[in-house]
C-alpha cells in the first residue's frame, strides 16, 4: 500500500514538473483519491484499536496513515503552487494579447 502512494505521489509530482502551467484538475483527482486512502487508513487504525490487534500493527497502520497524510498535503501544496503558476502565466498571456491588440489597431488605423 505504502509503494502505491509513493507511487501516485511520484506521478503527481511528475506530472506537475513537466507540465508546467496546465489544468491542475487531474491533479486535484490525484489528490483526492490520496485524501480517501487517509480516510480508509484511519478507519482502518480505529477498527484495529477497537479490536485486540497487537501493537504493532496499530503504530504501522498509524505511522502509514500519518505518511499517506503527509504526502498528500505534499501533493495539495504542489498543486496549489501549479495552479497560481498557471493563473500567472494566464495574466501575462492575457496582457500580451491585450498589447498586440492594441499594436494592431493602430497599424490599422494609420
Amino acid at each position: 500500500m505504502k509503494s502505491t502512494i509513493g507511487l501516485k505521489i511520484a506521478a503527481v509530482a511528475a506530472v506537475v514538473a513537466l507540465a508546467g502551467c496546465t489544468d491542475v484538475k487531474p491533479l486535484q483527482a490525484d489528490i483526492d483519491s490520496l485524501k480517501t486512502q487517509v480516510g480508509q487508513q484511519s478507519s482502518d487504525i480505529a477498527a484495529l484499536k477497537t479490536g485486540k490487534a497487537d501493537v504493532g500493527t496499530v503504530t504501522a497502520a498509524s505511522s502509514a496513515a500519518a505518511n499517506a497524510s503527509a504526502k498528500a498535503d505534499a501533493a495539495q501544496n504542489t498543486a496549489n503552487q501549479a495552479l497560481a503558476s498557471s493563473q500567472a502565466a494566464q495574466t501575462g498571456v492575457n496582457d500580451l494579447n491585450e498589447k498586440i491588440d492594441r499594436m494592431f489597431k493602430r497599424s490599422v488605423s494609420k
